[in-house]
């Protein structure tokens, strides 16, 4: 928990600052009109900026979690047909092996119940059933604490995208007032155009910014719930299928 925060902090600070420098060092002295005209966004534009980064940075360390750590070292369907092969061979400590090697989310539950099973099958004064419901525990605590793993920080992709929509639409708004207040402040007749046209520049800017991250949240933080969803149902079905083994095997050795 203490990781995570830190972690947050770091990005949301090391995001303003790029989102500042962007803003001030590079788009206020650009002689490109259309990067110019990013920084009549005002200094919302460095806040949608800061957003931006954050998000990037947490699609990143998702991808990462859920691909390179989470789905283990080779496919799953492999690695199960394997896991299944050692056990019907009654190759117990192959099958932790290769659990061990595997690593990911289902191997290292299927590790966890696999493991307390392996304690408890010898033990002459426990009955099946409460070896198999020992089994299962074990694996419902290892769940339990790979879940988390799995869904953090897709709260806050949900609220990068929330919050890049509003502060968007608030740029839009202080915008929209600059661009009024300009045509009401008409000096001999004549509306003051740069004014006018800077007011509608930063509406523009504002509503783009916060728009491109507001989609970009949410298609990001859908694409990584159903990855998610997808991860916990191959998990529940590889667990499902060794617990019904285990519960045939201790049948027969009844």
């Amino acid at each position: 928990m203490v990781k995570q925060t830190l972690f947050v902090t770091i990005n949301a600070l090391v995001a303003f600052a790029i989102g500042f420098g962007l803003w001030y060092g590079v788009f206020r002295t650009s002689e490109n009109p259309i990067v110019h005209s990013i920084y009549q966004g005002g200094p919302l534009v460095v806040l949608l900026i800061m957003i931006f980064v954050m998000l990037l940075v947490f699609v990143i360390e998702r991808y990462f979690s859920l691909y390179a750590v989470a789905k283990g070292k080779s496919s799953v369907q492999v690695f199960f047909k394997k896991l299944i092969t050692l056990l019907q061979n009654d190759d117990l400590d192959g099958a932790l092996a290769a659990c061990d090697k595997q690593r990911g989310t289902t191997a290292n539950v299927l590790r966890a119940g696999l493991d307390r099973y392996r304690e408890v099958r010898e033990d002459g004064g426990m009955d099946a059933e409460k070896k198999i419901t020992l089994t299962q525990s074990a694996i419902e605590e290892a769940n339990a604490l790979e879940g988390p793993l799995l869904e953090r920080n897709l709260i806050a992709l949900s609220t990068i995208a929330s919050i890049a929509t509003m502060v968007g639409l608030l740029g839009t708004t202080i915008g929209m007032i600059r661009a009024f207040a300009a045509t009401g402040n008409v000096e001999g007749g004549v509306i003051d155009a740069t004014a006018l046209a800077t007011g509608i520049s930063e509406a523009l800017v504002n509503t783009a910014g916060g728009l491109l991250s507001g989609v970009l949240g949410i298609f990001f933080y859908n694409f990584f719930v159903n990855k998610v969803d997808a991860f916990n149902y191959t998990t529940d079905e590889a667990t499902f299928e060794v617990i019904q083994f285990l519960k045939a095997k201790e049948g027969k050795s009844r």
